[in-house]
């Protein structure tokens, strides 16, 4: 097995510039980032500053300008938007500050899409969702709507749906940034304890250095690169 393949995230030279007018913006430059199967890192840094861009990069949601990011060995980008969809599904997680779940689906419906996508019958992925979302308190909650569940639990089925497929690598943008303290508080102890119990990667970015310091690393975008935390 070589280096490259034991990382389960690596990002090489990633640059990422937008053309505005006549003007070319610069947002990352080389930026490198190795993650390792269930590590815990945090990425900070000012408002602005490419965070958000990066971490759409790191999921391939977003192209660099240059550079290359490898998720499972395998190259994020490049290919069809189909097989895009495919790497994404087997391999990465996401949850947003806002949690983006489905209006018109109850709770496990939510949940179980990434399985159903997969192509798991609806009734099995159903029941596995179920079961997850027992384990993050919602289990009298599953047919609720999203718009019939408090804040704190449309995150936490947030959370359950990025964990649902068991990926290798969760990508989260300000995971508790909507929400008050003791349900951020609960959201990121959940996802702590999943990522430990899966053996699940992840990179959060935050501004809140209360949750970076829970983290194995933390690293701080600053003028266009990744570099440790001093």
């Amino acid at each position: 097995m070589t280096d490259t393949d034991k990382a389960v995230l690596l990002c090489r030279g990633v640059a990422r510039r937008f053309v505005e007018g006549n003007s070319t913006l610069e947002v990352l430059a080389a930026v490198n980032l190795r993650v390792e199967a269930a590590e815990r890192v945090a990425i900070i840094g000012t408002s602005g500053s490419g965070k958000t861009t990066l971490l759409q990069i790191l999921g391939g949601l977003d192209d660099p300008d240059d550079g290359e990011v490898l998720i499972g060995g395998e190259t994020v980008h490049g290919g069809s938007e189909a097989r895009r969809s495919e790497l994404r599904n087997r391999y990465i997680g996401f949850v947003y500050q806002f949690h983006h779940l489905l209006p018109e689906f109850s709770a496990a419906e939510n949940v179980a899409m990434p399985l159903m996508i997969r192509r798991m019958a609806k009734a099995a992925a159903l029941e596995e969702a179920s079961a997850l979302l027992g384990r993050v308190g919602l289990g009298e909650r599953l047919n609720h709507k999203p718009g019939e569940l408090s804040g704190g639990e449309r995150q936490r089925a947030a959370v359950a749906r990025a964990l649902i497929t068991k990926p290798q690598l969760v990508l989260a943008d300000e995971p508790t940034g909507n929400l008050d303290a003791g349900n951020g508080q609960h959201v990121l102890d959940l996802m702590l304890e999943l990522n430990r119990e899966f053996n699940t990667s992840l990179v959060i970015v935050t501004h809140d250095h209360a949750i970076a310091d829970r983290m194995d690393r933390v690293l701080v975008l600053e003028d266009k690169h990744l570099q440790d935390r001093a």
